[in-house]
């Protein structure tokens, strides 16, 4: 069976840009919900407003990886499923290491959705001694003194880092000494890697603020609404008669 350490995605050789392949995933996930309910064909406005992109990014997209679809048509789903799945390196197996097994880490090791995505949860490491051995998901924890073994014994190429902002970066360097080359980072913190080392961070708490920002200016624009209204329900009042009618045009 292949794994990440002999096989790396092919999107950079071919110059697909980085916005392109950011968006992959969305397409794939809409893709594959069309296929568990067996629709044979998409057209490109449908599959847009699926992943929540217009139809004409999504054309010069799909055009980067060789597919325009067929006109009167649209794109074949099962087709797009495996083109899309192989550009992103997903029709191998890609073995995963978690770092930090608390409460964050244990809910990502009982996520299913990396088995069906062409990620296996290689193994589970925690620098607490009374994890060691504990079984999380089925799979026995193991102590951090055994990360480098593990990455090497397991051809492991991508590390997922949920441990506490403050050991984030020293995890982090143990990874890229052994060999990992695309980190996932789900600690508050950012981390500082070497040229060639790709990291992805995902911090809940900035998605909250942004979330709040949004909710603010929201709250601002319905009280300026209200604010409004009284201003312009006292213009209609100086404009009308004493009996609430609008004065006749008087004649010169």
């Amino acid at each position: 069976m292949a794994t990440g350490r002999t096989h790396r995605p092919a999107t950079r050789s071919r110059g697909i840009p980085e916005a392109t392949v950011a968006r992959l995933p969305l397409y794939l996930r809409a893709l594959t919900a069309l296929s568990e309910r067996s629709v044979p064909t998409v057209s490109s406005e449908e599959l847009a407003a699926a992943a929540g992109v217009n139809s004409a990014k999504l054309r010069k997209d799909f055009s980067y990886l060789g597919s325009y679809g067929t006109r009167g048509v649209g794109y074949d789903v099962e087709y797009l499923v495996y083109q899309i799945s192989r550009e992103l390196g997903l029709t191998q197996d890609w073995p995963v290491v978690i770092v930090g097994i608390g409460n964050l880490g244990a809910a990502l090791a009982n996520y299913g959705g990396f088995a069906s995505r062409g990620f296996r949860v290689a193994a589970l490491i925690d620098a607490d001694p009374g994890m060691a051995g504990k079984p999380v998901a089925g799979i026995p924890v193991q102590h951090t003194d055994e990360l480098e073994k593990i990455i090497q014994d397991n051809g492991v190429s991508i590390g997922v880092i949920a441990t506490p902002a403050g050991a984030a970066q020293q995890v982090c360097d143990r990874l890229v000494a052994a060999g990992v080359t695309s980190i996932l980072n789900f600690a508050p913190t950012v981390l500082n890697v070497p040229e060639g080392v790709d990291v992805r961070k995902v911090d809940l708490s900035i998605e909250l603020q942004i979330l709040a920002f949004h909710e603010q200016r929201k709250a601002g624009e319905e009280a300026a609404a209200e604010a409004a209204v009284p201003a312009a329900a006292r213009k209609e009042s100086t404009d009308q008669g004493p009996d609430g009618d609008v004065p006749a045009v008087m004649p010169a």
